[in-house]
């Protein structure tokens, strides 16, 4: 393969009202050039801007070294670490209407917006290892549903963002007593731009995070490079912690086999003591209550720091993790999370269990209803304000009166999906002196890396 360096289009933020700066010279479709302090407004259909109404507005920059910045991009949306931030970026400023809204976007070359995703997924002081891995799953991830990836130069599935699909209760392929709700949330085409720049595609930050010699160097000496097999780019899926245990896309996604994203053990040979089949339940419970040897087995703060932003550092207990509800906190909780008024809860019980034993289908029994949920992600929604840190928990109940228990003790195991390489994991491994390229064929079995421009 011989391409050119691809240019993609990443949706940063969507309001009734954007401002903005201009650091340096800018021109718009007009011919005018601009500079400074900018607002832009959603006003009947059309963006309001210098007086005028405009279908949509381009912001060409002037130099190498301009740059805009973008006021209040929320990050983390909809998880515990929420929040706004101003962010700075390279490249043009493109910005459109959008369902009532306004949205800007960033043009910018792949490896540009390569360098800012490493700087945001993880510190830009992590091993230079750690960000070569990193630059070639990001890569892969990107490109994998890209023209680059189809002979005939069309998407060959959908490129980024959250499409939801259900099977409900009415679907043959589920059962259970009172139906069923299985949702996952696949990567869909944005009408409008690429990838978004949030988690649920990949963090992109512009030039916010302190970039660094050794994260431009990961990005150079990785230039082009991606992970492929059977001569297609892989999908490189990535979370924080992995538990321990990888675990398969087809059970946190749609139905379908990617043998490079399967069951990995997080370490150098089999923990010793541990039934590895952690689809069958007292494996799972055993592997998640105990702390097995793994790479992801660390409380190293100088490891950590290198995978984790400052707000991802809030978190502390990523391998190991409890959380505690009593009996009106988690009734409250579900019935508002699910739209489901399921009465006293009276148990959860895993129904299905992935790989890396991370519940894929869960029965929530209810003094009122019973169903079962699924996949990873939906279980997680429907147990946490936010998220819950993953699906691989074990379920204690105590205080029980009138065989409804008044308090319930969830203990788990990693942070995300588990699916592909583990952020933590990986850190570990370059920290012990593995290569880079030792580092992706731990996670992506059967992989191979090459280099497509």
């Amino acid at each position: 393969m011989n391409y050119t360096e691809p240019v993609i289009h990443v949706g940063i933020l969507s309001a009734e009202e954007i401002e903005f700066v201009l650091n340096g010279t800018f021109i718009a479709l007009s011919g005018k050039d601009y500079k400074g302090k900018q607002k832009a407004k959603y006003i009947d259909g059309k963006v309001l801007f210098d007086g005028k109404s405009h279908d949509e507005l381009i912001f060409e920059p002037i130099g190498e070294n301009t740059s805009f910045d973008l006021i209040n991009v929320i990050i983390g949306i909809d998880f515990h670490w929420e929040r706004k931030e101003d962010q700075r970026f390279k490249g043009a400023l493109k910005i459109i209407v959008e369902d009532k809204n306004i949205t800007a976007i960033n043009r910018v070359k792949v490896e540009d917006y390569l360098t800012s995703v490493i700087s945001s997924e993880m510190s830009a002081t992590a091993s230079g290892e750690l960000l070569k891995a990193h630059a070639v799953i990001s890569r892969s991830w990107l490109l994998s549903n890209s023209p680059l990836n189809s002979p005939k130069g069309e998407l060959k599935n959908p490129l980024s963002e959250n499409v939801e699909y259900e099977a409900s209760s009415k679907s043959p392929s589920f059962g259970g007593v009172g139906g069923a709700f299985i949702k996952w949330y696949e990567r869909d085409a944005h009408a409008h731009f690429d990838v978004c720049a949030d988690d649920h595609c990949q963090r992109y930050q512009g030039i916010t995070r302190a970039s660094t010699k050794a994260v431009k160097k990961a990005i150079e000496i990785t230039r082009g490079e991606v992970l492929m097999f059977n001569k297609e780019i892989c999908d490189a899926r990535f979370s924080k912690s992995c538990g321990g245990a990888s675990e398969t896309f087809e059970n946190c996604w749609a139905p379908e086999h990617y043998p490079y994203l399967t069951k990995v053990i997080d370490n150098p040979t089999n923990p010793e003591g541990f039934e590895l089949n952690l689809t069958i339940e007292a494996n799972a419970e055993k592997w998640i209550r105990q702390s097995p040897q793994a790479f992801c087995n660390t409380t190293d703060k100088k490891v950590l720091a290198q995978v984790l932003n400052n707000y991802d550092q809030e978190t502390t207990d990523f391998f190991r993790w409890k959380v505690e509800y009593t009996q009106a906190e988690l009734s409250e909780l579900v019935a508002r999370r699910s739209g489901i008024d399921f009465g006293q809860i009276i148990d959860l019980i895993p129904v299905k269990r992935g790989e890396s034993g991370r519940i894929i289908e869960l029965k929530i029994v209810g003094t009122k209803k019973n169903i079962i949920v699924g996949k990873e992600l939906e279980i997680r929604k429907w147990l946490s304000n936010s998220h819950l840190y993953s699906s691989a928990f074990v379920v204690d109940k105590s205080d029980i009166v009138d065989d409804i228990p008044q308090h319930f003790t969830l203990t788990g195991a990693g942070w995300g999906h588990g699916v592909g390489l583990c952020q933590i994991g990986a850190a570990v491994m370059g920290e012990k002196g593995y290569k880079y390229k030792e580092i992706l064929l731990h996670y992506f079995r059967g992989a191979e890396l090459k280099k497509i421009y």
